[in-house]
């Protein structure tokens, strides 16, 4: 394996041996439900999945989960607005038996992981196509005038001011009752446009159109009224949650945007979906941006090359990420060297871009798999080392102060390094995780070098691994407050 390793290094000239890795980068991983792999499959086994899976992503370097509580109207938590899922009972508005809340549950895990947890929901959808039966307190069966179907779906319509109202309560309920890092939606607004079948709108047009004469101009001021409204629900029910969209990866194509346009030829957000996402990066609405770019180096009518390419660009104005397709990417060769896939080439790319800041994965179970040896890479070459989140000032830009009483003490189960937590007089000085970085005696101290973390955790201790060597380290303990900003370091001294 380490040959392997080293000969994929060799021949996509990744990573020099002087070059040090990105002490700061999202690195994501989305756990989705929709798709059924938890569906019936009860609460000891659903645990059990999760806590691997979980292992298996820290080990691959992964530092925050987006996981999905609301695929279709529902919930994978106790909710006052919403039934139980059926993505996790099989039927939905039965609760899990025995019963158990999985976002409180994954809430916990992740933290414990030093990973964050991102509430990942779908805000428009209210019944999938494989969906036969809706729970009496389902928001389709309580207001049926407030959805409309659409190939086999039914969606809330976008264009009714309660519909936008539902979802804003929905989410103010979640932050207040779960300590979770982000909030969190995919691609879907508008439903995507089947050839032939219109969005039936009409009604809503006449009542609500405001004087907007154009129908998708009508239909995107409706998506970019309500991200502003969910922006600041988030915002002031929690400051510290960041608020991430991912969108399909195409903005426009330049046959309809010869100026602002990319040069690809296929979906569009802004047309299609009815999803300005510039507009709500470029006026703050939204703390940070994924578009999933899932294609290929060298797609015919959507290359992933010029699409980061243009993303980089035009998207800078937030946090930028990418979320990366795992099986496409190893299905397919390297342009420029057959014998390998197109992971080394994509994380070339995002190293060559001033604005990207972070990758998603997608799925998180593909990782874990290790499909095509990805997970593998993660561990051994890019995400080798722990990296934390990317700093975003323009929630709060002030570092906590250090952490306290930076103490060396034995205990009856081992060696350990115990500190006190800094005061704090409001949430932005409050620390949330604590850094542990080791130097050895003589070594420079650079708390820039992330090959020096040895633990991010919410703890206010770590165990020092003792072996009675007699070696001597000097030990470095920093606090980290919701947005990641980073105290100065507290040096300890100590022989292992």
């Amino acid at each position: 394996m380490i040959a392997l390793t080293m000969a994929f290094l060799h021949s996509s000239g990744i990573y020099s041996q002087t070059e040090r890795a990105d002490k700061r980068e999202f690195r994501g991983a989305w756990i989705q439900s929709v798709n059924g792999q938890f569906q019936g499959m009860g609460t000891e086994k659903m645990q059990q999945t999760l806590r691997y899976q979980l292992d298996e992503l820290k080990k691959d370097g992964v530092n925050a989960i987006i996981f999905q509580v609301r695929p279709e109207c529902d919930a994978l938590y106790p909710s006052p607005y919403e039934p139980w899922s059926r993505f996790l009972t099989g039927v939905q508005g039965q609760a899990p038996q025995p019963y158990w809340d999985p976002l409180a549950w994954m809430v916990d895990e992740c933290h414990k992981r030093g990973m964050e947890l991102h509430a990942w929901i779908n805000p428009y959808r209210a019944k999938t196509k494989t969906t036969s039966v809706l729970a009496s307190n389902h928001v389709a069966m309580l207001h049926p005038e407030r959805v409309f179907p659409y190939d086999g779906q039914l969606i809330l319509n976008p264009g009714m001011p309660e519909n936008r109202l539902f979802i804003c309560n929905v989410v103010a309920d979640i932050l207040r009752r779960y300590d979770v890092d982000g909030l969190h939606m995919d691609d879907y607004f508008y439903p995507y446009p089947v050839a032939g079948l219109a969005i039936p709108d009409d009604m809503q047009y006449e009542m609500y159109n405001n004087g907007i004469r154009d129908r998708g101009d009508w239909r995107r001021d409706n998506v970019n009224v309500f991200i502003k409204q969910l922006s600041d629900t988030i915002h002031a029910v929690k400051p510290w949650v960041k608020f991430g969209v991912s969108p399909f990866g195409i903005y426009r194509n330049k046959r309809n945007d010869p100026v602002n346009g990319s040069d690809t030829g296929g979906l569009q957000n802004y047309d299609d979906l009815y999803a300005d996402v510039l507009l709500w990066v470029n006026n703050g609405w939204i703390d940070y941006c994924v578009p999933q770019l899932y294609w290929q180096i060298g797609h015919k009518t959507a290359d992933y090359q010029t699409l980061i390419k243009w993303w980089d660009r035009y998207a800078g104005g937030r946090p930028l990420f990418i979320g990366e397709d795992i099986e496409r990417t190893v299905q397919h060769a390297d342009l420029s060297n057959p014998a390998v896939n197109q992971m080394g080439a994509k994380y070339q790319l995002h190293r060559q871009m001033k604005h990207v800041d972070g990758t998603v994965l997608w799925y998180a179970k593909a990782a874990v798999d290790n499909t095509g040896n990805y997970g593998t890479m993660l561990r051994d070459v890019y995400w080798k080392y722990p990296a934390l989140q990317p700093r975003m000032p323009f929630i709060d830009d002030k570092a906590p102060k250090s952490p306290k009483s930076v103490k060396a003490l034995w205990t009856q189960d081992g060696y350990f390094l115990f500190w006190t937590a800094p005061k704090a007089k409001t949430w932005a000085d409050e620390a949330h995780q604590y850094v542990i970085y080791r130097f050895e005696k003589g070594e420079k101290v650079d708390i820039g070098d992330p090959s020096k973390i040895m633990a991010v955790t919410n703890r206010l201790w770590y165990k020092l691994p003792y072996t009675n060597s007699g070696k001597r380290y000097t030990y470095v303990v920093t606090a980290l407050d919701r947005m990641s900003n980073e105290s100065k370091g507290v040096k300890k001294k100590v022989r292992l």
